[in-house]
């Protein structure tokens, strides 16, 4: 059995090279082997800081039986959900035609075509709790195989072309007068006792609170803020877990995820909260940063304590009792749209508050991911692991959020190199994945989780920015001197593109962000900087 994980680029797969499944990892190489053989495809996604995932790796993955039964009647695919999200997406959709528990692991069988045909999340080793055994699971589905083909083949037909018919068409953009009714509609949704949304589990989800704090009413996004803050949710060191299994914001669920804390970076800011910005800029400096600038996916929710893998156990710790253990392991993997939240993040903030760390951390993440998130070709690659891009195409929030990054920290430095590799990134064509392309599979909807912006709100989002850009004259004299050599049309023709999209509306958007760049300017003069909100145009 060759190990196919062992050199990949993702920690995820890495960690499970030494199983005893016969693993590949996402490519048509694993489709063609499965069409040789003639057997369906399993595919596991998942990440590497979800403890679940852990937890079917040590239970099932890990175990030789399981493997067997894997090896003999499979092709196993193992996919980094981080590294390949559109993959993530495609079969998130086709995994609702057969179940209404989402989340990863998220369990797939398929044709070798690649067609859903049945699929689940999490499965034990033995049944409990109404859920079948993982081994259970397999003998089923490789019986239907055998006996009911026809059935299966039919079966995984359907739902691919329920999914190819879900087609997003183009809308109006809506009016301000229907952006304030869904936030109203959102803010009558708030916990009023405990703060944010929902019950159990509860998650931050900073794209709402920043929908809240643009359109507003900024005061419940500003009361969630207050209440996680001061909850279990924020560890001691400042970074935010990813969301609490308890509806008070009690009992975390561990891990530390880049796109939570840099988004709520500008959550804090926007509300004025500049205890919590500091902490999380400690934070994703502190232990989220890499070797090179680049700054990491997330922070493992497990640790080795006393021998033993324990979630929770370090961070359960006060600081000061830490030292002696060994932190949970970072996720290394520098996804481009990621660090592009955090580039922008750090670039306001450092902006606003006057830290030049904090705006030279956002300039060196911005080399790295220009200089070594790109293929032989030169196109921007969706990650890298140690310098080294990996295979994975860029997505269409991965240019967004990255152009958007770059313009902020063109406003922030006043140094239009910025603002041009902004343009440069709207401009280069995004590829589909090519696996799913070659096989026809459809990716319905986004392939964002809500956790982040989609890919078209990225976009939108770096357009008024590229305008600012422009009005502040970063545009005019870029490419002047050493190493600024975009030509002087193609950047005209970049902000005729940007102003085209933006409909009209771009000279309301710049007006309004200089009033609030000179208001804050005043404010901070005053010493009342505190309290100076930045509010961003496109981020719902």
């Amino acid at each position: 059995m060759s190990n196919r994980l062992a050199g990949t680029l993702s920690p995820y797969l890495r960690a499970h090279a030494d199983n005893p499944v016969d693993w590949h990892p996402w490519g048509q190489e694993a489709f063609d082997e499965a069409q040789r053989r003639d057997v369906p495809v399993l595919i596991s996604i998942g990440y590497s800081t979800c403890h679940w995932c852990h937890v079917m790796a040590r239970e099932s993955f890990s175990d030789a039986a399981t493997a067997e039964d894997l090896n003999a009647g499979f092709v196993a695919i193992k996919v980094d959900r981080e590294e390949h999200p559109e993959v993530d997406a495609a079969y998130m959709a086709a995994a609702s035609a057969f179940t209404q528990s989402l989340g990863w692991p998220l369990t797939v069988f398929t044709t070798p075509s690649g067609r859903a045909f049945h699929a689940g999340t999490y499965f034990p080793p033995v049944a409990r709790g109404g859920m079948p055994s993982f081994r259970d699971v397999l003998a089923a589905v490789r019986e239907a195989w055998a006996d009911r083909r026809e059935v299966v083949v039919e079966q995984a037909d359907t739902v691919a072309s329920a999914l190819s018919q879900i087609v997003t068409e183009p809308s109006p953009l809506p009016s301000p007068s229907q952006l304030s009714d869904a936030a109203a509609q959102v803010a009558s949704r708030e916990d009023r006792v405990y703060g944010g949304f929902g019950g159990a589990p509860k998650f931050p989800v900073a794209t709402t609170l920043r929908f809240l704090q643009t359109v507003g009413p900024s005061e419940v996004a500003d009361r969630a803020l207050t209440a996680m803050a001061g909850s279990e949710l924020r560890d001691e060191d400042g970074g935010f877990f990813r969301y609490a299994t308890q509806r008070d914001w009690t009992v975390p669920h561990y891990e530390r995820m880049l796109i939570d804390n840099a988004q709520l970076l500008d959550v804090a800011l926007a509300a004025g909260r500049i205890d919590v910005v500091r902490g999380v800029a400690d934070f994703l400096l502190g232990v989220l940063r890499r070797e090179g600038g680049g700054f990491g996916a997330a922070q493992d929710s497990e640790s080795w304590i006393d021998g033993q893998r324990d979630e929770g156990g370090y961070y359960r710790r006060p600081v000061a009792e830490r030292s002696g253990l060994e932190p949970p392991a970072v996720d290394g993997k520098v996804l481009t749209g990621w660090n592009g939240l955090a580039i922008g993040a750090l670039a306001r903030a450092g902006a606003a508050l006057a830290e030049p760390s904090w705006i030279d951390a956002a300039a060196g993440a911005a080399r790295f991911v220009l200089a070594t998130n790109r293929s032989p070709e030169g196109a921007l690659v969706r990650s890298s692991l140690d310098g080294v891009a990996s295979a994975a195409v860029a997505t269409t929030a991965d240019s967004g959020l990255l152009a958007d990054g770059l313009f902020a920290l063109a406003l922030a430095t006043g140094e239009a190199s910025w603002a041009t590799a902004a343009l440069d990134v709207l401009n280069a064509p995004v590829t589909g994945d090519p696996v799913l392309v070659a096989q026809d599979i459809p990716v319905a909807g986004d392939d964002s989780d809500g956790d982040l912006p989609s890919g078209t709100a990225a976009l939108a989002a770096g357009i008024p920015h590229g305008l600012a850009s422009g009005r502040r004259g970063l545009l005019s004299g870029a490419g002047d001197g050493p190493g600024r050599g975009t030509r002087r049309a193609g950047r005209r023709a970049s902000v005729r593109v940007l102003r085209a999209a933006a409909g009209g509306r771009g000279a309301g958007v710049v007006a309004a962000a200089d009033r609030d760049r000179r208001r804050c300017g005043r404010a901070r003069r005053g010493g009342a900087s505190d309290r100076c909100r930045h509010r961003r145009g496109g981020d719902a």
